[in-house]
């Protein structure tokens, strides 16, 4: 496979600041402005190139694409930043980013993709975006929604991209789609299935309880560690997160209506549901030295063979994880992948959310972005990523879901529906303003409860009662109606 048409440059971080803090709503009126000249901008380029009159072609640039026929006679050199560097490595075990491009240039051999791949990617892509220059295409950061016709151009109307795309709504502001995800993922367990079968689980936990229970089991009848924290990575511990909007609460309104104006969202509510019963299960599994003796030693791509050989029971990661931890060792088929065990009322559900996101700039030409939307339109649509990464299709019109999902055959999925009009930014502004970044990078509040579960130094419910004040202090700030 000739890999000489990636560009492998791994860029200097930059320095800069982030400002964070409650914002006013008075700017929306600008913000308004903005998103309509992202949208005029975004149908430039596909109106150039479609047999469509402007008017069709501005209501949804993405929709009017015909991959193979749309853009065929450009010629031209488009930038992808991405976050999944091993995909750029000659050993990478799974589909790398060579052949997926190897693909697209049968399609479109005069648009030439470089990829350049950022490690720490959550923190130096933002920096690289504030920055300016970066690329066309990136896998957005945590950009506020009100900010995202500042860097992005729009793929089109959400009214008409929902029907056509998954999670549409998730990178989307004033009726505006400024991202389309790269894959789909549920929430749940990525296991060993033979350290189970050898610990004496024969039947998947359904609440936080039987889960330890089975960690247990693993410990007293195994060699492999039962839960692999994965602490040093640092963003596996903001995975955690993931688990307790749709998974925890079965509401899809949860996560951007009801927790911005939740009165103590982290407290025990007596249910062996909710964020409270999430995060214990974590707490409780080091407290109880169910976990690697060292939690400061982890190593997450060392972590991917050890599951595969079976020195690791499980981990809490989302479904993206499965293929690589199949990927890594000589016993694929022992992976499996399975919902995180907790049960509202009789029911099982699981969080189902996009991935990384691709955005597109709105700085480079007319050319490169008519060029990075057909790429996008591209993997999105006929690369097969979504299948090839055990994802859920993007493509609502797809069928082709990988088998990992077969335990979730009885549980519900559950994707968060938008804020409501006019609070689009208040759950971010209360992330930011509590420095807990709930479903935004919140690594750090994570750890500390590794951190204190291994030293006993803290109990869990003074953890919990420490992020309810900050969480209760910053919805005073910002302004938000707080409802019991």
């Amino acid at each position: 496979m000739n890999k000489k048409i990636l560009s492998i440059m791994l860029a200097a971080a930059m320095a800069a600041s982030v400002m964070t803090g409650c914002t006013s709503t008075a700017t929306e009126s600008s913000e308004d402005t903005t998103a309509a000249s992202a949208a005029s901008q975004a149908s430039s380029p596909a109106a150039s190139a479609a047999d469509t009159s402007a008017a069709e072609v501005s209501s949804s640039p993405y929709d009017k694409i015909v991959l193979g026929e749309t853009g065929t006679d450009i010629t031209t050199e488009i930038k992808l930043l991405t976050n999944r560097t091993d995909m750029l490595d000659d050993t990478y075990a799974g589909t790398s980013w060579a052949e997926y491009l190897a693909e697209f240039n049968k399609i479109y051999p005069n648009i030439t993709v470089d990829i350049e791949g950022i490690t720490d990617y959550s923190t130096d892509s933002l920096l690289r975006l504030q920055a300016g220059g970066w690329g066309d295409i990136m896998m957005i950061p945590a950009v506020d929604l009100s900010e995202l016709s500042n860097y992005f151009i729009s793929y089109g109307s959400l009214d008409d991209l929902q029907d056509e795309i998954r999670f549409a709504s998730d990178k989307a502001y004033d009726g505006q789609v400024y991202g389309i995800a790269i894959t789909g993922n549920a929430q749940g367990i990525v296991y060993n299935k033979a350290v189970f079968e050898k610990a004496g689980i024969t039947t998947l936990p359904t609440t936080p309880d039987e889960f330890l229970a089975d960690l247990q089991l693993i410990k007293d009848n195994t060699d492999a560690i039962p839960l692999y924290t994965n602490y040093a990575a640092g963003w596996t511990m903001g995975a955690w997160d993931a688990y307790i909007t749709g998974t925890a609460t079965g509401d899809a309104t949860y996560e951007k209506q009801i927790l911005p104006h939740e009165s103590n969202p982290f407290e025990d509510k007596g249910d062996g549901a909710h964020a409270y019963n999430v995060y214990r299960v974590l707490y409780d599994a080091v407290a109880d030295g169910l976990t690697e003796d060292d939690y400061t030693t982890t190593d997450w791509e060392g972590s991917k063979g050890m599951i595969n050989n079976g020195e690791i029971g499980c981990m809490v990661l989302g479904s993206w994880a499965y293929s690589q931890m199949q990927a890594a060792g000589d016993h694929p088929d022992d992976i499996g992948y399975m919902p995180f065990p907790m049960t509202v009322d009789g029911t099982m559900y699981a969080s189902a959310s996009p991935d990384y996101s691709f955005g597109i700039a709105s700085d480079t030409t007319e050319d490169n972005q008519l060029a990075s939307m057909i790429f996008v339109k591209w993997m999105t649509e006929q690369s097969g990523f979504s299948y090839n990464e055990g994802g859920m299709p993007i493509d609502l019109n797809s069928t082709n879901w990988p088998d990992l999902y077969a335990a979730f055959d009885n549980v519900t999925y559950v994707a968060s529906e938008p804020a409501l009009a006019g609070e689009e930014s208040l759950l971010g502004d209360i992330n930011a303003e509590s420095e807990l970044a709930i479903n935004n990078g919140g690594d750090e509040k994570v750890q500390s409860i590794v951190e204190h579960a291994a030293s006993g130094d803290e109990s869990f419910d003074d953890i919990m009662g420490e992020w309810n004040a900050a969480w209760t202090s910053a919805q005073e700030t910002c302004g938000a109606t707080i409802l019991n």
